[in-house]
């Protein structure tokens, strides 16, 4: 089989997935929602914005609005975890959304301009690539990823490094 870009860029953004769900293996819905470190942030709200970052900028890409603006209310709840809210439901809203995701990109010229949303910070209309979103994607799901890793090796020690090193049968 030949590789894409898009099977390319989505075989990347599985595996920073994969190492960003590591954190989550045998963490029960206290732990998920402990704050370990002096940040506010919880495994389960970076589950939850990570989620719903992913859908936003896919949304992005797939409708083009060029009318489009950041939605401030829907950015605040991506960070907002209610007690209804279970870290199973949003562990399993997390792989809905990257077969969603896998299903838009491959649909995706990722050469054709897509108008970003306009936004406080970001007052005039940029255009980016399918291609420059994909890699921000990227980069967002890494970044969080880093930061569950060090939140959950304050709350219990766990660490995503060690743990890869143990599935690939090493020994510490």
């Amino acid at each position: 089989m030949v590789a894409t870009q898009q099977s390319d860029i989505l075989d990347l953004l599985a595996e920073q997935r994969s190492t960003f769900l590591i954190t989550y293996r045998g963490l029960d819905e206290a732990g998920a929602r402990t704050r370990s470190t002096a940040s506010e942030l919880t495994l389960i709200t970076l589950l939850k914005h990570v989620t719903g970052t992913e859908r936003g900028w896919v949304r992005t890409m797939v409708e083009r609005d060029e009318d489009a603006e950041f939605d401030m209310a829907e950015g605040t709840r991506s960070w907002t975890v209610g007690p209804d809210e279970t870290l199973e439901a949003l562990l399993a809203d997390y792989e809905a959304a990257a077969r969603e995701t896998e299903a838009a990109v491959r649909e995706l010229d990722l050469d054709v301009p897509v108008p970003l949303p306009t936004a406080p910070w970001s007052p005039e209309r940029q255009w980016w690539s399918g291609r420059k979103i994909l890699m921000h994607i990227l980069r967002e799901t890494a970044q969080h990823a880093g930061h569950a890793d060090i939140v959950r090796e304050c709350l219990d020690g766990a660490n995503t490094t060690m743990t890869m090193g143990a599935d690939a049968g090493m020994e510490f």
